[in-house]
């Protein structure tokens, strides 16, 4: 039995994925029903075993059903209803017990607001045509204090023969009643808002989840010799009468806001106590033990535990917010049915002539079933045919999108702001054209542009679209802000619902769109500036272009007719200008501001693609001879992030002077509420104080906010023009370019918890210990590496900067941007034991100057065993400190990790490579001369050759590297490696 609007019975006439109606019946318009609202029962106490339905709406309409079988839904709803009342308040719950004294017949209790009623129902057979007739008698009620939210009943104290009512009000206190007399009210602690509420009848208990998000427990002997609520209507006012403090018996943590509660008492072994929350369902022992726990992927709306024919578990009717009853053995989905409504309550009841309300009874028709699993498996083929992660996209969509964005300016302009610097701010007129190739509803168009860039409408609503038919949306774009964008895209995405066969409310599906704005939306032609401050010089294979051919919209406006210069002048940014020599094939872009520029050589090389595509050019090729400007891009960097510092600095001093506002609050407070009131000792200046500084904070703090999203901008444009000069200059493929583009734009936007700097230094840090590490060792052993410090805003960028530096070095070295090389990385046996839970120490990715020091194999055994003494050492590292003390620095924290490192080997290694290093060369020479190998020979060949090697050394100047000593080991574990294939 489940009710929507409609009061439905489900009987034995259930297919497969959807439930028939047995009987349904139509409860009014415009009428609202709750959980509480129906109970099942034998109301008129007929003796027939037969269940009748009760269901009462909160428009105060009370209502009897007799569920039976008709031919038609009018005639069954009319034969079936027994009863219709109006009552004068609305009905927040209604339940069917034993609340009359002295009678062993089921009586009917009504909870109103402010009021309980108990009311008798009685029929009366009649002699004529129209039926039996059915009274509604009041029995009894009670006149409450305080709003009602709920109530549950039982054998209070454990008292057989009839049943006591407990009401919940709506402030936290629990009104018992003894049938017709008021037994007493207590509150519960910690009362914020009121959960659901029922009664244990094995351990006399009541349970019920507080706003603390916890399932309590409360025994009714607790409850009864606690404080009387009558003598402390405050719960948070001290005790000041005998009676001991309310304590729940247990509690069970649940973490989310709980929808029902239910202890099903159909059988006597069953001890479980069902909870349905927002996304979980609970099964708790009487004692407050879990003893399973269901995760939903869907919203609930109501459940219902009933009995089960296997012994040991319990059968849960389960019903969402998507018109699913679904029917749970434990934690086990049994069966799924479709609803055409959302079921707000669920109750199982036994009527005339049903032997099951959810079980189908029928004789099954074989053949029908057989070609409706057939169906079934034609669509999960069609479904699984595809192995891809994600599901191929049909042939043809459902729905196609065109865009067309106009070639000139609206007249006139639509933008917020009129003008920026004395320049008129443009917008430009957007249409889109969606077109459907099947039935399509629900459908709903968004339009996403990069700040500052607005635009006049955001999203518009679809109506449901037939085959063929089409739908035209019209909005401008404009520039909303005193900064320039990062890009010129915008985002199209038309969110629908595709009906289907098995599915005719439709499945929910995304197409998405993009669609490019024009440059003079943002920048009008302007007279070439004299003096700029950054440059960048773009070469390719072709004869010069003339530029007014490149860009027409402008050269109108332009002053040079040679079309060999064009200054374009930013609404809300800098001037940009480009070059183009007459004898070479070179394009010069320069500019104040770095950033600015991004855009316009973005364009340009856009345009070039274009122009020389038109012209079958296939060769065609465009490149950047460098320098990197580092400096100029970690100037955005640093830039935002002190911006980032300020934002952090205003957030903790607006804490701390919140902290203080209301601690003055507090004492003001207490003083204006004393009898005897103490003078203020300058409290109200302090506290006017401290209001001017938290508004001052505020506004500030506001104000670097808004600053952080523009700087945030630029360093978006600053990192594109970076990844566009580094593909310039590098060739790289388009594939490699997406690669570096993810690496230094992980983010779209900043947030408080995770920012630009280390996000881009997490990624940056990955690429360099796998594609573009230059030992395939710590390649291996950094895919061995688990779990990683956690994200947060660092205390500098000098880290961020150096590897952003090393990057691109590795880059312009041919390092190789790939993704796939990963997988093909060959990890070593001993690096595969370091692969335990917590992961091994970072290798260290910088050796002295900056870059990873790496000995080829083939001169490992040129190279000899004995190591410079500590003297020598000791001198290099002198000469060195002195001239690059910087350097030093840098080497001193990468050899105190190296040691830390190296005491984690174990001694039988320790000693073997003492005892290497101290080996002489003769002695050398007398055991590799016991070996008869051709490697001995290349060995002692090579200790002639290292010490010649060592006197140069000697003679060099100080300014020679030093070999560190993580380079010794490194030399070390090589050498070992030929004499182990030799034994």
């Amino acid at each position: 039995m489940t009710t929507g609007r409609w009061l439905q019975a489900r009987g034995g006439s259930m297919s497969l994925f959807k439930a028939r109606d047995w009987w349904s019946a139509t409860l009014g318009e415009g009428e609202e029903f709750d959980q509480g609202c129906l109970c099942v029962g034998d109301v008129d106490n007929s003796g027939t075993g037969h269940d009748k339905v009760v269901v009462g709406s909160y428009m105060g309409m009370l209502r009897i059903f007799s569920p039976h079988a008709s031919k038609t839904i009018e005639g069954g709803q009319a034969d079936a209803q027994l009863l219709e009342v109006q009552l004068q308040n609305a009905i927040i719950q209604v339940e069917l017990g034993k609340f009359v004294s002295c009678s062993e017949l089921l009586h009917l209790a009504v909870l109103h607001p402010r009021k309980l009623s108990v009311y008798s129902v009685s029929g009366t057979a009649g002699n004529v045509e129209h039926g039996d007739q059915y009274q509604l008698k009041l029995v009894y009620e009670h006149n409450l204090q305080r709003t009602a939210c709920n109530m549950t009943y039982g054998t209070f104290g454990g008292v057989t023969g009839h049943h006591s009512l407990c009401i919940q009000s709506m402030d936290g206190m629990l009104m018992f009643f003894e049938q017709d007399s008021y037994s007493f009210g207590r509150f519960l602690p910690g009362f914020l808002l009121p959960g659901p509420l029922t009664y244990n009848p094995r351990t006399d208990s009541f349970l019920t989840v507080s706003s603390a998000r916890e399932l309590e427990s409360y025994k009714y002997e607790t409850l009864a010799v606690a404080t009387e609520a009558e003598s402390r209507q405050d719960p948070n006012l001290p005790l000041k009468t005998g009676g001991k403090r309310l304590t729940p018996d247990w509690v069970f943590v649940l973490g989310e806001q709980a929808l029902d509660l239910c202890v099903p008492s159909f059988s006597h072994a069953s001890s479980h106590i069902f909870i349905l929350g927002e996304r979980n369902i609970y099964c708790l022992r009487d004692n407050g033990q879990i003893h399973f726990m269901k995760k939903l992927e869907f919203n609930p709306s109501c459940f219902l535990p009933y009995a089960s024919v296997t012994d040991g578990t319990t059968n849960l009717l389960l019903g969402n917010h998507t018109n699913m009853l679904l029917v749970y053995q434990d934690v086990t989905l049994k069966w799924a049915s479709q609803l055409s409504f959302i079921p707000v309550a669920v109750r199982v009841a036994n009527f005339l002539d049903v032997k099951g309300v959810v079980v189908d009874a029928r004789e099954a028709d074989y053949e029908q079933v057989e070609a409706e699993m057939k169906k079934l498996q034609k669509f999960i083929r069609e479904a699984t045919r595809t192995q891809d992660i994600l599901p191929k996209t049909d042939s043809e969509d459902d729905l196609c999108i065109t865009t067309t964005v106009s070639s000139s300016m609206d007249n006139p302009s639509q933008a917020l702001i009129h003008d920026i610097n004395g320049l008129p701010v443009p917008s430009v007129t957007v249409q889109v054209k969606v077109k459907a190739s099947s039935v399509v509803k629900s459908s709903k168009l968004s339009i996403g542009v990069q700040p500052p860039l607005a635009v006049t409408q955001e999203q518009f609503v679809l109506e449901a679209m037939g085959v063929g038919s089409s739908k035209v949306v019209v909005f401008s774009a404009f520039l909303n802000g005193h900064y320039p964008p990062a890009d010129l895209t915008g985002d199209i995405t038309v969110s629908y619902s595709s009906p289907t066969e098995l599915n005719p409310k439709g499945v929910p599906k995304v197409l998405q769109s993009r669609f490019n704005l024009p440059p003079s939306l943002v920048c009008v032609a302007c007279p070439p500036p004299k003096a700029t401050k950054f440059k960048i010089t773009v070469d390719t294979n072709q004869p010069p272009v003339d530029l007014s051919s490149i860009f027409r919209e402008f050269s109108a406006k332009s002053e040079d007719k040679d079309g060999n210069s064009l200054a374009f002048q930013l609404l809300s940014g800098a001037k940009v200008t480009v070059l183009a020599s007459k004898t070479s094939q070179r394009y010069r872009i320069q500019s104040d501001s770095f950033e600015d520029m991004w855009l316009v050589v973005k364009e340009l090389v856009h345009r070039f693609d274009q122009h020389f595509s038109k012209l079958g050019i296939k060769d065609f090729k465009k490149s950047f001879s460098g320098p990197l400007p580092l400096e100029e891009y970690f100037l955005s960097v640093d830039n935002h992030f002190q911006l980032r510092v300020s934002a952090q600095k205003y957030q903790d001093l607006l804490s701390e002077r919140a902290v203080q506002f209301r601690a003055i609050q507090r004492r003001l407070l207490t003083r204006f509420k004393d009898k005897t009131p103490a003078p203020l000792q300058n409290l109200d200046t302090l506290m006017d104080a401290t209001y001017s500084q938290v508004m001052a904070l505020a506004e500030a703090a506001e104000e670097n906010r808004a600053l952080l999203e523009e700087a945030f901008v630029r360093l978006r444009s600053a990192t594109h023009l970076l990844v566009l000069l580094l593909s310039l200059w590098q060739g790289l493929t388009p594939d490699q370019t997406s690669i570096l583009e993810a690496t230094l734009l992980p983010l779209l936007q900043d947030t408080p918890q995770l920012g630009w700097e280390e996000s881009c230094d997490a990624a940056v840090s990955h690429l360099l210990r796998t594609c573009l590490s230059q030992n395939p060792k710590d390649q291996a052993t950094s895919l061995a590496q688990t779990g990683g410090s956690v994200l947060g805003l660092p205390s500098d960028t000098a880290r961020l900067k150096k590897h952003i530096t090393l990057l691109c070095e590795r880059i312009g070295k041919g390092g190789r941007l790939t993704l796939a090389s990963e997988a093909n990385v060959q990890v070593p046996a001993q690096v595969q034991n370091l692969a335990v839970p917590g992961g091994v120490e970072p290798i260290a990715e910088l050796a002295g100057d900056g870059e990873e020091i790496e000995v080829p194999q083939e001169a490992t055994k040129f190279i000899k065993k004995k190591q410079p003494s500590k003297k020598t050492k000791k001198e290099k590292e002198k000469k060195e400190v002195s001239k690059e003390p910087s350097e030093a620095s840098v080497k001193e924290e990468e050899l105190i990790k190296e040691t830390k490192k190296e005491k984690k080997e174990s001694s039988k290694e320790k000693k073997d490579s003492k005892k290497e290093s101290t080996k002489e060369p003769k002695e050398e020479a007398k055991k590799e001369s016991k070996k008869e190998s051709s490697s001995s020979k290349e060995k002692k060949e090579s200790s002639k050759e290292k010490k010649e090697k060592e006197k140069e050394k000697e003679g060099k100047e100080a300014g020679d590297k030093k070999v560190s000593r993580r380079s010794s080991v490194k030399v070390k574990e090589k050498k070992k490696e030929p004499e182990a294939a030799e034994g």
